[in-house]
């Protein structure tokens, strides 16, 4: 078994971040409730990132990643929009099933860009806007660029966000 890299420390940290900001939020986290679980000290975590905020930013981007191949991964080789929405819906769910934090740190994100542009700090903005709309696109293509269906699937989608987050199950909202 052969040391671990910092690559893979900083994967493992982006990791444990998803989860530690998606339960507590960009404030309520503290860079030592992300350092423990991957067992490394704060300093060390100081060296793979500059500071807190692109540990937030790193996860952010990931998070939205992750959807977005999901998104990707179901709708590959689907041709009928109605097949496709079908596909999605399931990859969806399933995220919502089995890692809810990738969904939720995404609600954190929105929640960040509130407060950063309130502080004139549009960054954590920038990050969220372009996740959103690189997800936007694999759904709206995958259905076919009907702007009605895709917008339907994200209002479903955030609906059943919205229940994971309050501790409902995704099925209470269909």
């Amino acid at each position: 078994m052969g040391r671990i890299s910092a690559q893979e420390r900083r994967e493992n940290v982006i990791r444990a971040a998803i989860t530690e900001f998606a339960r507590t939020g960009y404030h309520g986290t503290s860079t030592a409730a992300i350092a423990k679980p991957v067992g490394v000290t704060q300093p060390y975590l100081f060296r793979l990132f500059p500071d807190k905020k692109a540990i937030f930013v790193a996860a952010l981007v990931r998070s939205m990643e992750d959807t977005r191949l999901a998104f990707e991964r179901a709708a590959d080789g689907v041709e009928d929009g109605e097949q496709a929405l079908q596909s999605l819906t399931s990859a969806y769910a399933h995220l919502m099933s089995t890692r809810p934090e990738t969904l939720l740190m995404q609600m954190q994100g929105y929640v960040a860009v509130a407060a950063a542009e309130a502080q004139s700090d549009d960054l954590i903005g920038e990050v969220v806007r372009a996740g959103w709309m690189r997800i936007w696109e694999t759904v709206h293509l995958s259905l076919g660029a009907d702007a009605d269906a895709t917008a339907s699937f994200f209002a479903c989608g955030m609906l059943g966000n919205t229940l994971t987050a309050i501790g409902l199950p995704a099925s209470t909202g269909r």
